[in-house]
């Protein structure tokens, strides 16, 4: 298999330690995510590092026996070592304080540091948890709940193993997964992840179940929100995505893996040691060894070598292995370093050969755009929260995050649309249609098209002399109005006269005042046009002379100037009686300008009665 089948990898910069032996005892705390190297009960040092820690810490400490816990509190301040079943020592002398404490018969507990959330095991069969939450110094009893075991138990022994249950957070929200064996129904075979969500308020339910069609030893993380299934006697993973779709049957939904199995894929280890001897090829690592301990959310350990990875998904294999463009969208739309594949994505299905239908293409821009609009809309509802002063009054409230999934039409117009009108073999009529249908999808969702898109459209229409066209996208307001539009229908004037009219008519719709569209016209060098429209409304006796002439003479037109120059010569005659300009009018310097190009003799003798 090439790289580009793999889905999942191994960081490239795991955290290194001393491997397990029989002097050096690994542990790992996973509220902060350290390993702890521990050398003969710590007589000889400990090492501590994390994913984050860019200097290890290192100590010693008297061995006092064998170390079967060892944890810093949060920011590393406190040490806590556990040497019997029973008691905890603090390195470093401090008061506690009993807070608060609960009688419960407990076979086994898990702790959430990302959620503060403590599960206990209780009862004989050890099947009904208890969740405790922890916050501000409070300690809080959520409700109990049952995990349903595969069948009844045989035997009144521990039936529920801590093994096969995880604590996660999945798109927000807290869930307890269980690796249950063995479906309780009968015409399932293979094993199945059952999710129970679990609320700060409220029951604890069930929700998902998750269809491994296997049998086996399973290990679980999640990952951007996926939960990864491992499954060690084929060395192969799957993901499940509990956002996409499913079969729900009134009470739970149920998945199935997004995409055929995969192994991580295979990861190098270098070779340590000084550089003439490392020069030798790195080891490839095992996977799925026997000696991999996997935690959550994303992390694996093999305390034989010495790793601690975090496990990531690579989206763009994904891409070729999810044929169903729309399940896909739904599914890039949903991880965290989406955006450029997303928008390689709409490329290649503009492209041959994977060039998608004008419907699954409309069907692609529609969950873009809805993405984008909800962005929008929260950004519109914070900016009229600040404004009305409510910041101050509500401290939750915070500027929406904008996050990958967020294709705005600056992204669609640079890495997607720009590039897809310049392909000399596509068909016209289908770039068009493509164009069109962006267009109508920011219009379904109510947002503002950038005039950059419009003026995509027509100058693709130009380019295939489809004037009639242009015509009714105008006439029907499929293009909406738009200042720089105007001023891009007057540069085609040449092409197509038309539309100056066209322009002209969108101006006026716009509600713009006369003067500024003179100004829209002479900034954009179309000065007879700008002279032409002002005729039409009857405003050219006031207009001033110099700013036309000024205008006039940048073109570097010298027969545009000579027409300007003529006409305000012509209008000087018709109200004062001579052709010459007045010192106000300060026109000197186009006179002589006049003078120099066309001769003394080319200026307008006064016409007399």
């Amino acid at each position: 298999m090439g790289e580009e089948d793999y889905y999942l990898e191994l960081c490239e910069r795991p955290v290194h330690f001393e491997k397990a032996n029989p002097v050096n005892c690994v542990f790992f705390d996973e509220a902060n995510k350290q390993v702890f190297a521990v050398r003969s009960g710590g007589a000889t040092g400990v090492v501590v590092k994390g994913p984050d820690d860019r200097n290890p810490i290192s100590f010693r400490m008297e061995d006092k026996g064998e170390v079967k816990c060892i944890k810093f509190s949060l920011e590393n301040k406190i040490l806590a070592v556990q040497r019997t079943s029973k008691t905890v020592v603090l390195p470093e002398k401090r008061n506690l304080k009993l807070l608060k404490s609960q009688n419960i018969n407990v076979n086994w507990y898990m702790y959430c540091p990302e959620s503060a959330v403590i599960l206990l095991s209780t009862t004989v069969l050890g099947n009904v948890l208890q969740p405790f939450y922890f916050r501000a110094g409070t300690m809080s009893k959520l409700p109990k709940f049952e995990i349903e075991l595969p069948a009844a138990p045989k035997s009144t022994k521990l039936n529920l193993s801590e093994r096969d249950i995880a604590m996660a957070t999945i798109y927000g929200q807290l869930y307890v997964l269980f690796l249950r064996h063995h479906s309780r129904t009968s015409n399932s075979t293979g094993a199945e992840v059952v999710l129970y969500h679990l609320p700060r308020e409220g029951a604890c339910k069930k929700t998902h179940i998750l269809k491994l069609s296997r049998t086996g030893k399973f290990a679980l993380n999640v990952v951007d929100n996926l939960v990864v299934v491992h499954h060690q006697d084929t060395e192969t993973s799957v993901i499940f995505d509990i956002k996409l779709r499913g079969e729900f049957d009134g009470t739970v939904t149920f998945h199935h893996p997004v995409l055929p199995a995969r192994s991580i894929q295979p990861y190098q280890i270098p070779v340590a040691g000084p550089a003439p001897v490392t020069s030798q090829s790195p080891v490839p690592c095992k996977l799925y060894s026997s000696s991999w301990i996997v935690f959550q959310p994303d992390i694996i350990i093999s305390a034989s070598q010495g790793y601690l990875w975090n496990l990531q998904v690579k989206l763009q294999p994904i891409v070729n292995l999810l044929p169903d463009k729309g399940r896909l969208m739904d599914f890039l739309l949903q991880r965290k370093e989406c955006k450029m594949v997303i928008l390689s994505v709409c490329s290649q299905m503009l492209s041959e050969p994977d060039r998608a239908s004008l419907p699954m293409t409309a069907t692609v821009f529609d969950k873009l755009n809805h993405e984008y609009k909800r962005y929008l809309d929260a950004e519109q509802s914070y900016m009229m929260a600040v404004e009305a002063g409510q910041s101050r009054s509500s401290p939750l409230l915070r500027r929406p995050v904008r996050t990958q999934a967020v294709i705005d039409q600056s992204d669609m117009y640079t890495h997607v649309l720009s590039p897809f009108t310049e392909k000399k073999a596509m068909p016209h009529k289908f770039v068009i249609a493509v164009l069109m249908e962006y267009i109508r999808s920011l219009n379904q969702f109510q947002i503002p098209v950038q005039h950059y898109l419009h003026e995509l459209v027509i100058k693709t229409l130009v380019q295939h002399n489809l004037f009639y066209m242009l015509h009714q996208f105008l006439q029907y307001h499929v293009l909406s109005d738009s200042k720089p539009l105007a001023c891009l229908l007057l540069s085609l004037e040449s092409f197509y006269p038309p539309a100056h009219q066209l322009s002209l008519d969108m101006l006026k719709r716009l509600s713009t005042a006369n003067d500024e569209i003179v100004e829209v016209l002479l900034s954009k060098h179309q000065v007879l046009a700008a002279l032409r429209f002002i005729r039409g409304i009857g405003g050219h006796d006031n207009i001033s002379a110099r700013k036309f002439l000024d205008a006039a003479k940048q073109t570097e037109d010298n027969m545009l100037f000579y027409t300007i120059f003529r006409f305000f010569e012509q209008r000087n005659q018709r109200l004062r009686g001579k052709p010459n300009f007045t010192p106000g009018e300060h026109c000197e310097e186009h006179v002589a300008f006049f003078k120099q190009v066309f001769g003394d003799q080319a200026l307008m003798k006064p016409t007399t009665f």
